[in-house]
């Protein structure tokens, strides 16, 4: 049977942390599930977690007043979703809607501020791991503005 920390270990976002961190990182770890068409979170919303996708989709969207929500960004299996429990006002910044089964490890973002706020080696590694994952969000988001307002007829 696999543990949680036999799973994180393996995975790219934890590859040469250190072993207490991943130790510390499992605690505030637990398996979750999403239905397809189950939001996982809503834009505004307090960011409390982020997950690991262990299996499914998930579309991270805006929604502009009035109209039908875009899809900026599909996250797959073997990556991670959220990063706003890390940046204060710590709030989402997308909604973010399962679009087939999605398993994954969710991550308590409180839990995980604590020990980084307690040890600020660890919250320099998770930040350096988190920064690629923003970065793709917003060039994903800005592709997206660029081929919804771009075109000019």
């Amino acid at each position: 049977m696999k543990t949680l920390e036999s799973v994180l270990i393996k995975h790219p976002f934890f590859e040469n942390l250190d072993e207490p961190y991943l130790k510390l990182i499992t605690g505030c770890a637990a398996n979750v599930k999403f239905e397809s068409g189950q939001f996982i979170y809503r834009q505004g919303e307090e960011a409390n977690q982020f997950y690991i996708i262990r299996q499914g989709k998930v579309a991270l969207e805006v929604c502009p007043p009035g109209k039908t929500p875009v899809t900026v960004q599909t996250v797959n299996e073997g990556e991670i979703l959220g990063w706003a429990w890390l940046v204060p006002p710590y709030r989402c910044h997308f909604d973010a809607q399962a679009t087939e089964l999605t398993r994954a490890i969710a991550l308590d973002g409180k839990c995980l501020r604590q020990k980084c706020e307690e040890d600020i080696k660890l919250g320099y590694e998770l930040l350096k791991r988190l920064l690629p994952a923003i970065g793709r969000t917003m060039e994903a988001t800005r592709l997206q503005l660029v081929d919804v307002y771009g075109k000019r007829d």
